[in-house]
């Protein structure tokens, strides 16, 4: 199994159910001696979370959002993931640039192309004199119809303004993280996220073992 940094996001619409799986999947790796990083986006900085909470609650056009959300991934990959991942620790973070894609790009229908200028700018890193992308070294997407999102949804928290959204909305961000997925598979693991949460917890596994990265 690999001893080097590990970066694992979770991706899915609300209601998908992928932050149940964090914990379990931290404990997994906890287990076989790796240091865990537990971290999300927005946020995961103090000013991350400071700009966490302006785009989440406040109104805004999908430009504005999509530029606090990059300011916000630039400063979470400087403070956080980087120092991480050079330190060999698995980083295992609730959303990342796949969402803002699937939200701000599919939902909101914001420019994708500017989208990847965005994200160009931001993950840009440097390993070994080389100019380099930094994306996830998997991406557990949990796949959920909107319908059941809702479902699930329905009388939960007081709702932010994402998941208080219509179902219409969810169903863009779908396409928008399916649309990632087909541009880089070999980086997703696609999890039927309307099985059971035993079975969910199954395919997750399944994905990590498949890649040597847990017994």
């Amino acid at each position: 199994m690999t001893k080097g940094g590990l970066f694992i996001s979770f991706e899915g619409i609300d209601g998908a159910g992928k932050s149940t799986h964090i914990e379990g999947l931290a404990h997994a790796f906890r287990e076989q001696g790796r240091v865990v990083r537990l971290t999300r986006e927005p946020g995961g900085t103090p000013l991350a979370e400071k700009l966490r909470d302006i785009v989440l609650n406040d109104g805004m056009d999908a430009m504005t959002e999509a530029l606090l959300v990059f300011a916000a991934r630039r400063d979470h990959l400087r403070q956080v993931i980087e120092p991480a991942l050079a330190a060999d620790a698995v980083v295992l973070c609730d959303r990342f640039t796949d969402a803002t894609f699937a939200y701000q790009g599919g939902g909101r229908g914001f420019d994708l192309a500017l989208l990847s200028v965005l994200e160009e700018m931001v993950q840009e890193i440097q390993i070994a004199g080389a100019n380099l992308l930094r994306q996830p070294h998997l991406t557990i997407w949990f796949d959920l119809s909107a319908e059941v999102a809702a479902q699930r949804l329905a009388g939960a928290r007081m709702p932010d303004k994402f998941e208080a959204q219509s179902v219409e909305f969810f169903r863009r961000v779908a396409a928008g993280y399916l649309h990632r997925m087909k541009e880089s598979p070999g980086r997703f693991a696609r999890i039927d996220a309307q099985c059971t949460r035993e079975m969910v917890w199954q395919q997750v596994l399944s994905a990590l073992r498949s890649r040597g990265w847990l017994a």
